[in-house]
C-alpha cells in the first residue's frame, strides 16, 4: 500500500498519511504537491515530500489517515493570507523572549491552516521554561501557542542560501535526511587536517557533505589493509599511516627510515 510523507514547516519533522482522499478517493501525490490533512492538532496544509510502501514505513495502517483533500490554489492562497502577518507575530515574540531574559533564539513561525494555532520555532543550547512566555503570546493572540526547539541545521535549512562549495545547500535541495556526521568521516576521507572551519558549515556544524559523500569512500577503501597495520613494499616493510581512496593508495612509513612513500593498494 502506497503511503506518503508529509511535511508542514522546513524545520518540522515529517508525518504518514494515505493518498486517498476521506471519501476513498485514491490521489494521485507527486513529491511537492499540497495536502489539507487533519492532524491530532487540527487541520493543516503541507508538502508531500515522499511517498513508499507501507512495509518500509515504521508505523501501522490503523494509525495513518487519509487526507481531506489535495490542496487547490485557493486553498494555498488562504494558507499565504494567514501567514502575511508572520513578521509581526515574529516580532512581538521575540520582544517578549528580550523583555523576559530567555536564553533562546526565535527562528520562525507559523499559523495553521485552520488559524487555530501559532508555531514557533526557535534554538537554545539547552531546556528553556518558556511557560510564561505562551501565556503572554496565548494572552495576545487569542490562539493555541506552541514553542517548538530545533538544532542549528534546520536554520540553515530554513535560511541558508548557498555553501562554500558556491552551489545551493544541500539541506535545502535533495538531502532531506542527514543523520549524525562524525569526525571519522573527515580522517576517512583526508581532509582532518584542514581544520574545523574550512570543515564546517554554514550552521557552523560538520558539512552535510561529509556524510553524503562517505559511502563513496567506505566503498572505495574496501580491501585496504588498516591504518597502523604492518605491510610490504617493494621498498622494503612499512606501517599504514594514510589512506588515499581516490587515488586508490595508501600511505606507508618505512620501517627504519625517516620517510614515506605512497603505494598503490593491491599492487
Amino acid at each position: 500500500m502506497q503511503i506518503i510523507e508529509v511535511q508542514f514547516a522546513p524545520w518540522d519533522q515529517t508525518y504518514f498519511f494515505q493518498p486517498v482522499s476521506q471519501t476513498g478517493q485514491e490521489l494521485d501525490l507527486k513529491e511537492g504537491d499540497r495536502v489539507v490533512v487533519e492532524t491530532s492538532l487540527g487541520v493543516d496544509l503541507g508538502r508531500v515530500v515522499n511517498r513508499g510502501e507501507l512495509n518500509s514505513l515504521p508505523t501501522k495502517l490503523e494509525e495513518i489517515k487519509p487526507v481531506i483533500r489535495q490542496a487547490d490554489e485557493q486553498d494555498r492562497l488562504k494558507f499565504l493570507e494567514l501567514n502575511q502577518n508572520n513578521n509581526q507575530l515574529f516580532k512581538d515574540c521575540s520582544n517578549l523572549i528580550k523583555q523576559l531574559g530567555l536564553e533562546m533564539k526565535l527562528v520562525d513561525v507559523q499559523t495553521s491552516f485552520d488559524n487555530q494555532r501559532i508555531t514557533f520555532a526557535f534554538i537554545a543550547d539547552g531546556r528553556v521554561d518558556f511557560r510564561y512566555l505562551v501565556k503572554e503570546l496565548i494572552k495576545k493572540h487569542h490562539k493555541v501557542v506552541r514553542m517548538q526547539q530545533i538544532g542549528v541545521r534546520d536554520e540553515a535549512k530554513l535560511k541558508g542560501d548557498t555553501g562554500p562549495c558556491g552551489r545551493p545547500l544541500c539541506c535545502r535541495g535533495f538531502l532531506k535526511e542527514l543523520g549524525n556526521v562524525s569526525t571519522d568521516y573527515a580522517k576517512c576521507q583526508q581532509v582532518a587536517g584542514r581544520g574545523s572551519d574550512r570543515l564546517s558549515g554554514v550552521c557552523s556544524r560538520l558539512k552535510c557533505c561529509l556524510r553524503y559523500e562517505q559511502p563513496v569512500y567506505e566503498e572505495l577503501a574496501k580491501g585496504f589493509p588498516e591504518i597502523g597495520s604492518s605491510i610490504k613494499t617493494r621498498q622494503g616493510s612499512g606501517v599504514v599511516t594514510t589512506w588515499y581512496p581516490l587515488r586508490g593508495t595508501v600511505g606507508v612509513a618505512l620501517k627504519g627510515q625517516a620517510r614515506q612513500i605512497e603505494v598503490e593498494v593491491g599492487k
